[in-house]
């Protein structure tokens, strides 16, 4: 028996590598392309016609599709494996994106950018690949695993906004559009790597007795989704999780979309936005990792707590000290160290409250919260400019609500509530 698990042992870590590979292209895919949108709200507005509050519309109504989405793609993927769910998404995020491009009205755009990149985007990204990834590791691995994607899936916001910026100068906004549907379709057969594990465990559990089985293995009691909701929709911790969720999702959707063209109205650079986009985004793999890291040796919610503190003041100094291109970069810098630290701490939380067997779903009610954030993030930016000018009161907000998440965090109950016969069975037992 022995012999057996030790020869697998190789065979098996190479699956996880690949599982968490293909989770970190996946994500670089979705997370890179989506975090342009921001460079084309001026190309539209001002080339096209297209009001600005409609483009910031369109981008805000791809967050609450992508949240109100997210538990059914989770709910999928839970049930049927991530291959199916990741190469719908895939087509329907390009789909989105051609649709913009050839956008003859308001309405198309509203139509490609914000449906049908919702519904893509909820199947590409971390509700979806960030279960695949738990599940093929062990417990005190999983947050660090996690963090580690979404580390990796940073890549594609430091490589796509250049490259988006540039076809845009050059090529103009279609051109530009249609590439990145073309990477999108070149990420859809990657969720295929992600179900290695799952036919794996398939395969074990009836070939294998429990005390033989990988690491990963989940044996015993199975939970039914309604009895698990029933747990969550009562359990304070998991409440408080998703009303500070909220926050990360205004932060980032305001600053993402609109961070471009307010450093335009403080007459900076015009490359300026998308090189602080992709500062976000090269900062992020190191903010991810290290949030990862953190959450696997210090209670995760309390990480939470202080890093929505340093996020809150961060926005707040920069909205309040003079503009440079050195405060610039500087505020890029800090965002993306926490940026999306948030994520592998917020879902690693869930799974350590409630167990992996449905985390795809709970993950995604909880992400539903803050996608409900991101639309009113990218959405009243656009909205308050229109109607005051400027962006004064959407910062100030922004820098408050840091200070809010972090008073929600730190109180949060996360003893498990998973019985001891749905844990993850080691291969030494």
């Amino acid at each position: 028996m022995t012999q057996t698990t030790t020869s697998a042992s190789p065979s098996l870590q190479g699956q996880v590598t690949l599982i968490i590979l293909a989770g970190a292209l996946v994500l670089s895919a979705a997370m890179g392309t989506r975090q342009t949108f921001g460079l084309f709200i001026t190309p539209f507005s001002y080339d096209r016609g297209v009001p600005v509050t409609l483009v910031a519309f369109a981008i805000a109504l791809h967050n609450l599709v992508w949240g109100f989405a997210q538990p059914f793609a989770g709910a999928m993927a839970d049930r049927h494996g991530p291959a199916p769910v990741v190469a719908f998404g895939a087509f329907a995020f390009a789909a989105g994106l051609a649709m913009a491009a050839l956008a003859p009205s308001g309405v198309w755009l509203v139509i490609g950018l914000g449906v049908l990149v919702g519904l893509g985007i909820s199947c590409t990204t971390f509700g979806v690949v960030l279960p695949a990834v738990s599940r093929a590791v062990t417990p005190e691995k999983r947050t660090m695993a996690m963090g580690l994607v979404s580390a990796g899936g940073s890549l594609g916001q430091v490589a796509l906004v250049p490259v988006a910026q540039g076809l845009r100068q050059t090529y103009g906004v279609s051109t530009s559009l249609f590439v990145l549907a073309l990477v999108l379709c070149c990420a859809a057969p990657l969720g295929l790597f992600m179900t290695m594990n799952r036919r794996r465990r398939t395969a074990s559990a009836g070939t294998a007795p429990a005390a033989a089985a990988p690491a990963t293995q989940e044996d015993g009691e199975r939970v039914s989704l309604r009895d698990v909701l029933r747990q969550a929709r009562t359990h304070r911790g998991y409440q408080l999780l998703t009303l500070g969720f909220f926050t990360c999702g205004f932060q980032l959707a305001f600053i993402a979309t609109h961070l471009p063209g307010y450093l335009l109205m403080c007459h900076m650079p015009i490359g300026l936005g998308a090189t602080a986009l992709a500062l976000i985004g090269l900062f992020n793999m190191l903010g991810s990792w290290g949030c990862g890291w953190l959450g696997g040796r210090y209670r995760q919610h309390h990480v939470l707590g202080w890093l929505y503190l340093i996020r809150g003041a961060a926005i707040a100094l920069f909205f309040l000290l003079p503009k440079s291109d050195t405060s610039v970069v500087i505020f890029a810098a800090v965002m993306g160290l926490t940026w999306l630290g948030t994520v592998p701490l917020t879902s690693g939380l869930v799974a350590k409250v409630f167990g992996t067997q449905h985390l795809g779903t709970l993950f995604g009610v909880c992400f539903m919260s803050h996608q409900v954030g991101s639309f009113l993030g990218a959405w009243l930016g656009g909205f308050v400019l229109d109607v005051t000018g400027s962006y004064n009161l959407v910062w100030a907000a922004t820098a408050i609500l840091g200070a809010v998440a972090a008073a929600l965090h730190f109180p949060i109950n996360d003893d498990s509530v998973v019985s001891p016969l749905r844990q993850p069975v080691p291969a030494s037992a």
